[in-house]
């Protein structure tokens, strides 16, 4: 095609985009009530979120702190973002049914998520909330993943510690999601990836699945990005390369686990989740290769970054807060006792029983206070399945979407008081023993019928990590410009950007 005639069709091009863009302001405002006191006010419309994006949750809660709930609009539906502890509760546990993860979110996740506990809904998310609440509650389950999380735990005193020695710098949250991604490996799938042994493999897939996790979030402000991913162009052909270096990765791991399983006629005694969803797969057809994939995808988002991230926030905090540090560490010293003497870090994690691990109020406290204000998931939400009221009064629509805003309810003055941006664990604790607060108030581990199942394995691995942590070294920024605003990748999970840089000093053990 030569110039001219590229230069005939600019016009046509131009009116059609003109007509594209037209349809979808129309789309967007109307029929949406707009003016109507019954639906809650419109704070603008989700595609707008772009020019806020890097500080997205940020922005959210200084909207919602002016103007309540809201709502942004779709070309669809409506969006209703809420700190409301009353609405939050209405969707995730007096309405449950009535609000499902919706099509909307599920067409926006389904290339990473797939048929995953996350992304499903009615009889394949009971199913598997049905498998995994018996596998969560297995106490062989429970005995093994203290010994990977002690042993992991090692591995990664052993690597501070060459750090420490050599009075150098590192990247403490790579080294976290690096560990956390091992773990979860060996418990879930029985594999020992060695990322944090410098596995070139499992870095190209951290890499693969964090990048596929912010493309996917991202399409809730990209109103084409269905015509990009039919055009395999941009952002959509990025993820498209992506999801390929996951799924590729994922196969293997279930072709050399099958081979395993096969060869063993007696599967009680596997420990890992993926043997035994195996075992499952031979009496249901349903269960092929591709729906496995989707659980092991979202067993490892649950597993990997939701602990590799709240333990990085966690030494951050006590990184500006250096008396609480030493606080944590009185209280390691005293519950341990002796056994804090002991010559090896694998001795001394061995020692970490869930009768000491339950004695660590402080340590809960702060690691809850950790999840208080950096939520692992920032935002989520669900789709109303029909039309509702609300309980403060407002309506929605069918089709509509609820979100609730952990990241600024954690910062909430109306939900925790004054000094609700203040980093307190005194306020989980009353005469020195923890005491939760209303998961509903506290939505780190979501609420309801799909309330985390992992809730006490991620506790007990954050427990170990952080006593095995804390009693061999003490903690303290790199002076670095990359510390000088530590903030977050915008994402599905709240993953600090550009990593958290540290030094290590050995103490007197």
């Amino acid at each position: 095609m030569d110039f001219l005639s590229v230069l005939s069709f600019v016009p046509t091009l131009v009116v059609l985009l003109l007509i594209a863009c037209s349809t979808l302001v129309i789309r967007i405002f109307s029929g949406k009530s707009i003016r109507s006191n019954e639906y809650y006010p419109v704070a603008g419309t989700i595609y707008g979120l772009a020019f806020h994006w890097n500080r997205l949750h940020d922005y959210l809660g200084e909207v919602v702190k002016r103007h309540g709930t809201f709502r942004l609009l779709v070309a669809d539906h409506s969006e209703i973002y809420t700190k409301d502890v009353r609405v939050i509760e209405h969707i995730l546990k007096t309405n449950f049914e009535k609000y499902p993860k919706g099509q909307y979110n599920h067409d926006i996740e389904t290339e990473l998520f797939g048929q995953g506990i996350f992304s499903v809904n009615g009889a394949k998310w009971r199913q598997q909330r049905k498998l995994a609440s018996h596998e969560f509650s297995t106490r062989v389950l429970r005995d093994f993943s203290c010994k990977i999380f002690r042993k992991k735990a090692a591995n990664l005193v052993s690597t501070v510690s060459e750090f420490s020695t050599a009075s150098k710098t590192f990247d403490v949250h790579d080294l976290l999601m690096k560990f956390t991604l091992d773990s979860i490996f060996k418990v879930g799938f029985g594999v020992d990836l060695g990322s944090l042994e410098g596995s070139s493999k499992a870095t190209a897939f951290i890499k693969a699945f964090d990048d596929s996790n912010a493309l996917t979030f991202q399409r809730h402000i990209d109103p084409i990005w269905k015509l990009k991913r039919f055009l395999n162009i941009g952002s959509e052909a990025s993820l498209k390369k992506n999801i390929k270096i996951i799924q590729d990765f994922v196969q293997k791991l279930i072709n050399k686990k099958r081979e395993q399983t096969e060869k063993r006629i007696n599967f009680s005694d596997k420990e890992d989740i993926l043997s035994r969803f195996l075992v499952e797969s031979t009496k249901d057809p349903e269960m092929n290769d591709q729906y496995l994939r989707d659980i092991i995808l979202n067993f490892m988002i649950a597993g990997k970054d939701t602990t590799g991230n709240t333990l990085s926030w966690f030494l951050y905090v006590l990184c500006l807060n250096p008396l609480l540090q030493e606080k944590l560490v009185q209280e390691i010293n005293i519950v341990v006792g002796d056994q804090g003497n002991k010559a090896s870090a694998e001795d001394f994690l061995a020692a970490m029983t869930d009768e000491i691990l339950e004695k660590m109020h402080y340590l809960h406290a702060a690691l809850t206070e950790t999840l208080r204000l950096f939520p692992a998931v920032p935002l989520d939400g669900r789709c109303a399945d029909m039309d509702d009221i609300l309980p403060d009064g407002y309506k929605l629509r069918k089709g509509d979407s609820v979100y609730y805003l952990a990241y600024a309810m954690g910062r909430s003055q109306d939900i925790w008081g004054d000094d609700a941006e203040d980093f307190r664990p005194e306020r989980w604790l009353v005469d020195g023993t923890f005491k939760p607060e209303s998961p509903f108030k506290f939505v780190s581990f979501h609420a309801g019928p799909r309330i985390c199942l992992g809730k006490d394995f991620a506790y007990r691995q954050m427990k170990i990590v952080s006593i095995a942590l804390l009693h061999y070294f003490r903690f303290k920024l790199a002076d670095d410009d990359r510390n000088k605003n530590v903030t977050y990748r915008t994402m599905m999970t709240l993953q600090i950007e550009e990593g958290l840089h540290l030094r290590a000093h050995t103490r007197q053990t």
